[in-house]
């Protein structure tokens, strides 16, 4: 039995695999209560953690899962861990008729390895293999996380990994990568959980090219590397607080809480942008719900409490997202939600928001217009006199926006528009406007585009 297990928002897979009375975990996420669960319904005991490399975009659950079961923990030797057992190329690992072997894959970290599994009263030959980052659907691991000196050197490794290790494992052997579409840790992967060695070397372009023009191809990729990476780097080679649970988060007065922001603290509204534009609280960060996995490391630090502001709906899933970035500085959530707030009279923000047609009528106008989608995006096509930074490079490039003319924000749909403009306004500007249905609702109108 093997059970895929997603974490929606970062597109992390995890793996839980039963056999013979036991269980094995691949690259379990921080609340592992899903695991626990699993092994529970069907009798089994988790003894095997493993990990297929040092995770950079969440904190692993490895050291959380081995103190609730007493299961070992496995990892790459090429890694000075302080936890768990280094394992190296071909180890091999024996439950029942199911055995699972080592490779030692390195490419996207120098620790990464690949697990193969192998059901013997079948066949000898592999059936399924456990990949981490090192390929996915439609695309292969990242290779930038050692500066970029290094990046060919790092290429060339993951290429001989895929050709000398991954590929010939045979068509047959299904992959089962660590990530989905919409991860950070790669670019392009397709809308697949699972994929085939076959279909990967029939489909997949990145294998389809000569070493030399691989190692040119992913040199010159360029994707974004939130400044959360660091930490869950630390966190994932030194080991991560035990946390026993989700932790219990405080129902926080409004007069607590105004009392609470005389001193550093992080406000986290999670409403969706025009309920935020309507009314918020002064210095409140906006990042929707389902957004927090991927936004929230790039704007909240480690230190700050963290309360969160809702409508009454979400905090449970806003939390699970922070506990697996690694912010164990949650405090709590605002009493009531919004509502309360207003309710109690205190003072309320508001932003400014355009529909694509006010913006169309003024584009030419004396303001700054922003554009704080992907660079890939606006490759497609971007509103003539926009000046680009991602939503998430806001914070290191704030030099590049000037404060004495009104900014109008415009991203896909109005979301991280909505997002840069309550962190510029934590910044100091005042004159903001966040442009509802942004680029999607500009084609829809059928307004030009410049194209990238």
């Amino acid at each position: 039995m093997v059970k895929l297990i997603k974490s929606e928002g970062i597109a992390h897979h995890s793996y839980f695999i039963g056999a013979s009375g036991r269980a094995i975990v691949v690259d379990p996420r921080r609340d592992v209560e899903v695991y626990l669960d699993l092994s529970e319904s069907h009798e089994l005991d988790i003894t095997h953690i493993f990990e297929t490399h040092r995770n950079e975009d969440y904190v692993i659950g490895s050291v959380e899962l081995a103190h609730a079961t007493g299961a070992g923990i496995f990892h790459g030797a090429n890694l000075d861990f302080a936890y768990g057992s280094p394992v190296k190329d071909g180890d091999k690992f024996q439950f029942g008729n199911i055995e699972l072997e080592v490779l030692e894959t390195p490419g996207h970290t120098f620790e990464s390895i690949s697990l193969v599994l192998r059901d013997l009263n079948v066949s000898e030959d592999p059936q399924m293999a456990f990949t981490g980052d090192v390929i996915f659907a439609g695309a292969t691991g990242r290779i930038d996380f050692y500066g970029v000196d290094r990046r060919p050197e790092i290429a060339g490794l993951l290429y001989d990994s895929l050709f000398n290790k991954i590929l010939p494992l045979g068509d047959q052997t299904v992959l089962c990568p660590a990530h989905g579409a919409g991860s950070i840790c790669g670019a392009d992967i397709r809308e697949q959980d699972y994929t085939t060695v076959g279909y990967e070397k029939k489909t997949n372009p990145k294998l389809q090219i000569s070493r030399e023009e691989f190692i040119q191809l992913k040199v010159a990729e360029e994707l974004y590397t939130p400044p959360y990476f660091q930490e869950m780097e630390l966190q994932n080679q030194n080991g991560a607080p035990i946390l026993g649970r989700l932790p219990h988060l405080k129902a926080v007065h409004p007069k607590i809480l105004k009392n609470m922001m005389k001193k550093e603290l992080q406000i986290l509204d999670i409403r969706k942008p025009t309920s935020f534009a309507g009314g918020h609280i002064n210095g409140s960060l906006n990042i929707w719900k389902e957004g927090v996995p991927a936004f929230a490391g790039w704007f909240l630090n480690y230190q700050d409490p963290i309360v969160a502001v809702d409508d009454n709906q979400g905090i449970n899933e806003v939390i699970q997202a922070l506990v697996r970035l690694g912010f164990d500085n949650i405090h709590g959530y605002l009493a009531g939600g919004f509502p309360s707030w207003y309710l109690h009279a205190e003072h309320i923000d508001a932003l400014n928001l355009w529909s694509v047609h006010q913006l169309k009528e003024k584009v030419g106008g004396e303001f700054f217009l922003l554009d704080v989608r992907k660079l890939e995006d606006r490759k497609e096509g971007y509103i003539e006199g926009s000046y680009h930074i991602y939503v998430g490079e806001l914070p290191d490039r704030m030099k590049e926006i000037p404060q004495n003319v009104p900014v109008v924000v415009y991203c896909d749909s109005g979301y991280k528009s909505t997002t840069a403009c309550s962190y510029l306004k934590q910044c100091g500007y005042t004159d903001l406007t966040s442009v509802l249905g942004s680029m999607t609702a500009w084609l829809k109108a059928g307004y030009p585009v410049v194209n990238g």
